[in-house]
């Protein structure tokens, strides 16, 4: 997705700090189950390579750990981008003035299926390795995981296929998990350090065969704007994590090439030189935390992975800044107009289509 929250970040991630996501550490409310219960329930399962390390991190910041909060954090920020980009409301519940009432029909789509301040979570998730064992160290490049959704409540047709089109659209779009701010380099002699690598690169192997979703696009949003979700909200901080602002450029990447340039300050906005690339910070630029503002995430994310992971996504904001505009500064960056630019509704055709994931039906 994903960047640090202040406004959505995209997932400390596109999950947690520093990178697009949130760390997910909604208490819920203990619900016990009988073990007749748990027989019963119908798990679903999707499978991924991560093409390069995940990070997590703990209240440290060691990423040695797989803290599946965090995971959690960006996979709950990507599903708002993309019920924003449907035409829904999400509320952020780390925002005071916009959490979600506890009071069961007055809750937004996205709270009610990953939970809010009196509003249980209604499922469990759990990482696995291929031989189905609890994933506790970070997740490395190169390794087979599977997310598993465990229901503690009844989950509707369309929530889980919300949640297909959500963690396709990290894999085939996005990214997962902390650090996915970092912007990659040339320069060979910085190029290995931390803050040059790529994190949270994920690619989609497989989803659950029965994971329905048999409606078309048009009832999705339909179901993502029902009148029972709560609307009375204010999300313009963080309106613009939405589906509908989101653009993708597959196979090019964004980095410093050396002192004096860099194509990636060249896109956001700020000085190309080293010595002054600080001191021109705008919106896609976002800001370090100061004195008396928080810190805001780029919105632009660049990776420069060598085989399909390599691309480079971000966010407009309308009257700040265009699709064209950006088409522009990529053009210039890339001394080309000779690359895909992917927008909403490509997107959605994509995430949507019968072939998107291994089950039955899809959305058209």
């Amino acid at each position: 997705m994903a960047p640090v929250r202040r406004i959505p970040h995209p997932p400390a991630g596109v999950g947690g700090v520093g990178g697009i996501g949130r760390t997910g550490a909604h208490r819920q409310p203990h619900r016990p189950q009988t073990s007749a219960r748990r027989r019963a329930v119908n798990h679903k399962e999707w499978r991924f390579k991560a093409l390069t390390d995940i990070w997590t991190g703990d209240a440290d910041r060691r990423a040695d750990r797989l803290i599946p909060t965090g995971l959690l954090g960006s996979i709950r920020w990507w599903f708002e981008v993309l019920v924003r980009g449907l035409g829904g409301k999400a509320c952020d519940p780390s925002e005071k003035d916009v959490r979600c009432p506890d009071k069961q029909g007055h809750h937004c789509v996205v709270c009610e299926l990953f939970g809010c301040t009196g509003w249980a979570r209604k499922f469990r998730m759990m990482v696995l390795d291929n031989q189905g064992g609890v994933i506790q160290k970070q997740i490395k490049a190169n390794t087979e995981f599977t997310i598993r959704f465990i229901p503690l409540r009844p989950i509707r047709d369309e929530e889980w296929c919300l949640l297909d089109c959500t963690l396709r659209l990290i894999a085939d779009y996005g990214a997962i998990g902390g650090k996915t701010v970092f912007k990659p380099s040339d320069e060979q002699n910085w190029q290995n350090f931390l803050h040059h690598k790529d994190f949270g690169l994920i690619q989609h192997l497989s989803g659950p065969g029965g994971c329905s979703c048999k409606g078309t696009l048009d009832e999705l949003r339909a179901y993502v704007a029902e009148s029972r979700w709560r609307r009375d909200l204010s999300d313009a901080p963080f309106s613009w994590a939405s589906l509908q602002n989101f653009w993708c450029v597959k196979g090019r990447y964004l980095a410093r090439q050396d002192a004096n340039t860099s194509t990636f300050n060249r896109v956001i906005g700020r000085p190309e030189p080293k010595s002054r690339s600080q001191g021109g910070d705008s919106w896609l630029a976002g800001r370090r935390a100061q004195q008396n503002q928080p810190a805001e995430s780029k919105k632009v994310f660049s990776f420069k992975h060598r085989q399909e992971g390599r691309c480079t996504f971000g966010f407009v904001k309308p009257d700040t800044v265009s699709f064209d505009e950006i088409r522009r500064r990529l053009t210039r960056a890339w001394s080309t107009p000779a690359f895909q630019f992917k927008t909403a509704e490509d997107i959605l055709q994509e995430l949507c289509s019968s072939q998107g994931s291994n089950r039955e039906g899809g959305l058209t």
